[in-house]
């Protein structure tokens, strides 16, 4: 009936079921690579299309600012809709969404702020300063994590369960945290989805409202819903019995591996459950990878018992086998990986880039750096700072939130002094009690501090008042601008030795609040701080650009984004990689105790836990597997002597490839003798063809003080002459005799590493 449509003509038979679904709850197991996304977006272009429901009728959560952003891009190419208007987005973009046009039931200032989680930890700081509260007995960020959890679990302080004096303390000072966010006018992430949660459970008007709106809810990535995040979607959808909205669910039971976030796995069967959901839809056609790596993941994943159950196939064909390696070190570990690596790129034509090796632990990347480095070979290690976090842009941002609101003490304390300008400690702690007596905001309590403090801090505040008077009429790029230089941010960052990257970043914050106004439709020309915004028609939002963009660079903060730049191997945890695919793919370190993680192997659910986490990681690859354990790894200071995992056992013998005996005896992994540290990084670089570009890429190693004065009559800082590169400067020479070679800065060909044994490199004078 509906396979004629369009819309629907590419989809298998599990797509199009689920796709098509009638109005009411259902639970779709979507496995790795079976095109999830493509049916979610799919569905809600399909209600669309059939005058089912209207744009403003659909409700779509997913976990990440990237994920909700794909979702968007590809409803515009299915249908001309105005996507813009449309409630998709993450939970904490939603819920931030639902509290601006709700500010006052809600109890906030219209202008609120968001504490990404380096901010709350500095409240935190700040907060068991001023009431002594032993930093040793009741560290910061176990106290974040504590009122995290107290949170995720719809707990405010009145409400947690006190059993003993610790206990007691930590509410104690959960409810000061509360005071002080409540008279900033901030609010932290799990606070979005409280408050949220809150307002719509106590108040009948709007719970009706958003119900009788909402006819279909749709969450992506379910299994990695917490209790709160789930008791939400109850509260906005309303239950069957409730005459709620028709909530699509979809997730992979298989792929739970953030518990440590909070994530409960249990949401998928209390959904069922609760939802009376009568079509569960497997999706398990994966579009990925071959049969060998899927018949691999499916036996692995088999021995878990508390799962709802699904296996994965594909029409490619059993490709190649999964190959399994031993070694007797982590050093040789690394060594042969990077040989791999090499066949991979050079041998069969593999991209760096679609190259990724997989750890549990971010200990073992060090001696994969190592020998990356040494052969090389360029490398990035993912998930590394990402824009927002970087300490230059949160300074900046911090004078912009000052700007937005006088009251917000974290960012005050952020930049007080900063760049320096002689005001203490000292200073600041006398401010603090002053705040604290007057129940006042640090920037009020300026005016009552006398001496030489107070004048540096009068002059502070100051400043920012005179950059506030200036704001009006200004566009936001103006204003940023404005910032960096009467701030003296840029001047400071001029000044540093390695100053020019956060120059650069601060730079780069001008055009990304450009790019932030022109793509949500405020215009590039928009008066940045206007009080008199109208309010959105969709939902009675108002947010002027700058808070807008605020809110925008707190929620980005916590999202994952990928690394962009050279083509080079990408090293992550299993964690990080979730979300992404590779052509080969290295599962390095398969040992009991590293994984399955130590932490897991007394709990059965942790080590269900760790069993999916493999399960993820093996789903990571498209083409090659290959799987790999040492005998033993120098971890934390230690040198460890290891078991093969468990998991390699639980892998079908018929799918794998063991580049090593199965069964060794000690030390024969390298052609049966013992290969030391020092001999499994003998192995000579690629010298002339070093692909050495990046200097984020990896630090340079250190280089050896030569004793006699070298031969080859090349130094360092010396201007040479090649016949192929041309003219160049040398940043280090190392090694004697044949073994000499000099790292050279060619402007037209970047950096290289050159034998100089080889390479004829001739003195400029």
């Amino acid at each position: 009936m509906y396979d004629q449509t369009p819309l629907l003509s590419n989809l298998n038979p599990e797509q199009l079921r689920a796709v098509t679904l009638p109005s009411e709850s259902a639970l779709i197991l979507a496995g790795a690579g079976s095109g999830k996304t493509r049916v979610l977006t799919t569905r809600i272009a399909w209600l669309l299309q059939t005058s089912q429901v209207g744009s403003g009728a659909v409700l779509a959560v997913t976990f990440t600012n990237k994920a909700a952003k794909e979702m968007m891009l590809r409803l515009q190419a299915m249908l001309p809709v105005n996507v813009r208007g449309m409630w998709i987005g993450t939970f904490h973009g939603l819920c931030n969404r639902f509290l601006r046009a709700h500010y006052k039931m809600a109890n906030l200032p219209q202008t609120f702020q968001i504490l990404d989680t380096q901010d709350q930890l500095s409240a935190i700081k700040r907060l068991c300063k001023q009431h002594g509260v032993d930093d040793e007995r009741f560290p910061p960020k176990q106290l974040m994590w504590f009122i995290a959890g107290c949170k995720e679990d719809g707990l405010r302080p009145k409400d947690v369960d006190v059993r003993d004096d610790e206990t007691r303390r930590k509410v104690d000072i959960y409810q000061l945290y509360e005071d002080q966010c409540q008279r900033e006018g901030v609010v932290d992430f799990g606070e979005l989805m409280l408050r949220s949660y809150e307002l719509l459970r106590d108040n009948d008007s709007i719970r009706l409202h958003y119900r009788s709106r909402f006819k279909h809810v749709l969450i992506d990535e379910f299994q990695d819903t917490n209790k709160l995040q789930y008791a939400w979607i109850k509260m906005i959808a309303g239950l069957p019995a409730e005459h709620g909205s028709a909530v699509l669910a979809v997730g992979d039971d298989d792929q739970s591996i953030y518990a440590f976030r909070g994530a409960r796995v249990g949401n998928m069967a209390d959904f069922v459950r609760e939802f009376g959901v009568q079509h569960q839809i497997k999706l398990e056609q994966n579009y990925r990878s071959y049969s060998n790596i899927l018949d691999s993941a499916n036996a692995l994943i088999g021995n878990n018992k508390n799962r709802l159950g699904k296996n994965l196939r594909t029409d490619q064909g059993a490709g190649e086998p999964v190959r399994v390696y031993e070694s007797t070190s982590d050093f040789a570990e690394a060594q042969w990986l990077v040989d791999e690596v090499r066949q991979l790129v050079k041998g069969d034509g593999l991209t760096r880039k679609e190259v990724a090796v997989l750890y549990r632990s971010n200990a073992q990347s060090r001696v994969m750096e190592t020998a990356l480095f040494n052969a090389g070979v360029p490398y990035k290690v993912y998930g590394g700072l990402r824009f927002f976090e970087r300490a230059e842009i949160k300074h900046a941002l911090a004078y912009l939130r000052i700007l937005e609101n006088a009251n917000d003490d974290t960012s005050f304390l952020r930049i007080v002094n900063f760049p320096p300008r002689g005001i203490g400690a000292r200073s600041v702690e006398q401010l603090q009690d002053a705040a604290k007596g007057l129940g006042c905001s640090l920037h009020d309590a300026v005016s009552t501090t006398a001496g030489k403090a107070g004048a540096k801090l009068a002059g502070f505040v100051a400043m920012i008042d005179v950059m506030r008077e200036q704001t009006p009429g200004m566009t936001l790029r103006e204003i940023i601008e404005l910032v960096l230089d009467q701030t003296g941010l840029i001047e400071h960052y001029k000044t540093e030795k390695e100053g020019a990257d956060r120059v650069e970043n601060l730079e780069e914050l001008v055009n990304a609040a450009e790019s932030f106004v022109t793509q949500e439709g405020f215009g590039r020309d928009a008066e940045a701080t206007a009080s008199e915004m109208a309010p959105n028609a969709e939902d009675g939002e108002v947010m002027s650009p700058l808070a807008a963009f605020l809110t925008h660079a707190a929620l980005e903060a916590g999202d994952n984004q990928a690394q962009a730049g050279e083509d080079a191997i990408q090293l992550m945890t299993v964690h990080a990689s979730k979300g992404l695919e590779f052509d080969a793919v290295f599962i390095s370190g398969l040992e009991e105790g590293l994984f399955p993680h130590e932490n897991s192997m007394n709990d059965y659910d942790g080590l269900e836990e760790e069993r999916r986490l493999m399960y993820v990681a093996i789903t990571r690859a498209r083409k090659r597997l290959y799987l790999s354990h040492s005998q033993t790894r120098m971890l934390h200071g230690q040198t460890r002597y290891n078991l093969k995992s468990r998991f390699l056992d639980e892998l079908p013998e018929e799918c794998l490839k063991w580049i090593t005996p199965k069964n060794p005896g000690f030390a024969t992994g390298l052609g049966g003798g013992w290969t030391s540290p020092a001999q499994a990084f003998q192995a000579k670089p690629a010298w002339g063809h070093s692909s050495l570009s990046s200097a984020e890429t990896y630090k340079s190693p250190p280089v050896p003080v030569q004793k006699a004065e070298p031969s080859h009559g090349i130094k360092v800082a010396m201007k040479v002459f090649h016949t192929k590169f041309g003219e160049g400067q040398v940043l280090a020479v190392e090694g004697a005799g044949a073994d000499a070679r000099a790292q050279v800065n060619f402007p037209r060909h970047g950096v290289k590493w050159l034998a100089l044994s080889v390479a004829k490199l001739t003195p400029v004078e």
